[in-house]
């Protein structure tokens, strides 16, 4: 049942996700600009230009993901860099919000959406979010800023002040696990 502070769980599409960042994951299209070519052997193209923000370094992270609880109390913004996450193993839900004008989570936008393996998502700067999954834990693979990792990591293990990103405690949501 939903009430007031539930978060339905939706299915990643283009259109839908589009406030917050990109789907990857689309079909090929070879009518626009972006390279692609298609092949009886394989299919390749560009699928989106990632943007670290200045400088522009890009890391691959792999991220295992485990968190199976429905209760979303915390969400975490990268203020200078896209982040990229593509579930590799077991699907993942990914819980974002745009910000408001002052910076803070705009909880009024807040969505959650299922991203299958096999799809993705890249979120601008300045989205808030969190990530859960469903039933079993997935390994992602992540492109993100090698000095945010390092802040991130550097302010989680010590307590020190983040520069890069910043972690909100909001009142509690809960998310609406179908009961399959």
């Amino acid at each position: 049942m939903l009430t007031a502070l539930s978060i339905p769980i939706e299915p990643l599409e283009a259109n839908r996700f589009e406030p917050y960042g990109w789907m990857l994951g689309k079909p090929v299209r070879t009518d626009g600009d972006a390279p692609a070519f298609v092949s009886p052997a394989s299919d390749f193209w560009r699928e989106h230009l990632f943007d670290t923000g200045t400088p522009g370094e890009t890391e691959i992270l792999w991220v295992v993901y485990r968190n199976r609880g429905a209760e979303i109390s915390a969400l975490e913004l990268h203020r200078l860099t896209q982040q990229a996450i593509v579930p590799l193993t077991a699907p993942v839900v990914h819980i974002v919000a745009t910000s408001l004008e002052d910076g803070e989570p705009d909880l009024n936008s807040l969505r959650a959406f299922e991203i299958p393996v096999g799809k993705g998502l890249c979120m601008r700067p300045n989205v808030w979010h969190a990530t859960r999954v469903a039933n079993t834990e997935s390994t992602c693979l992540m492109l993100t800023r090698p000095s945010t990792t390092y802040d991130l990591v550097v302010h989680l293990k010590t307590g020190a002040p983040a520069c890069e990103s910043i972690i909100r405690t909001i009142d509690t949501r809960s998310l609406e696990f179908s009961a399959a």
